[in-house]
């Protein structure tokens, strides 16, 4: 019965990490590689988004869900040469229900904002934007289907750089093997620049495997991604995404 019960909890904890707005403690460090970029298809780029995730109850029926993105990046043999240093931060807030709703949907909306910390102009657009986050999913046994959404538009910074005016979506889906606390993840990251007329469709595959290392509860994952559109020298083709997400449940 014990075993059981570990079981039964080690899957509710593996189906939180499905949820991206679920009321959990994590830290995601999530590494990213892509190759074929440039004019002359030499150039790469590696990323490394540190994304701690923190609820925050309010009161009895409600949380808010703060989800920050912290980029590293490294370019190589890019047109400017190479660069590596951080990029612009992402901070979003997720106002969420305690509790589905009666159709089983899990939801929340709120504020994003974008700040300028890139450490060189080539890793950042020297701009800060703001704009809505929205995140919509339902979880039904092993598997989680959902949504997360963000409009950024700029509104100051450098003059002499080009205004932002981006949309991102992210359909995903989940499926938990219950034995194995092994979860596939199926997700695009679609970005649309809105000025630019352009589009950034990365497609990811993960495997990810949830861990339990000297009392730490973590979850390692690694998987192939597919450029399906890119801006003109963007990537091209395949690269892959692999991490861990440290885990500090209550």
């Amino acid at each position: 019965m014990a075993q059981d019960k570990e079981t039964d909890e080690a899957f509710d904890l593996a189906m939180k990490l499905s949820n991206p707005i679920a009321s959990l403690i994590s830290v995601p460090l999530q590494y990213n590689f892509d190759h074929n970029m440039g004019p002359d298809n030499k150039g790469s780029r590696s990323l490394l988004n540190i994304q701690p995730v923190i609820p925050i109850s309010l009161g009895r029926d409600w949380n808010v869900i703060s989800r920050t993105i912290v980029p590293l990046v490294d370019m190589q043999d890019m047109p400017y040469g190479d660069k590596s240093g951080m990029g612009d931060m992402l901070q979003s807030l997720f106002f969420s229900p305690k509790k589905p709703t009666a159709n089983g949907i899990i939801w929340g909306v709120g504020p994003a904002l974008l700040l300028p910390t890139a450490t060189d102009e080539v890793l950042g657009g020297e701009k800060w934007g703001a704009g809505p986050t929205a995140v919509a999913l339902k979880q039904s046994g092993p598997w989680t289907v959902g949504l997360l959404f963000n409009h950024i538009w700029s509104y100051a910074g450098e003059t002499d750089r080009e205004d932002i005016n981006a949309t991102f979506v992210q359909p995903f889906t989940t499926y938990l093997f219950k034995k194995t606390k092994t979860t596939i993840v199926l997700n695009t990251e679609t970005s649309y620049d809105w000025d630019a007329d352009t589009w950034s469709v990365p497609v990811n595959m993960t495997v990810n495997q949830m861990l339990k290392i000297k009392g730490q509860i973590l979850q390692v994952f690694a998987g192939p991604r597919y450029w399906a559109e890119s801006p003109d020298g963007g990537p091209e083709d395949f690269g892959f995404r692999a991490g861990l997400t440290l885990l500090f449940p209550k």
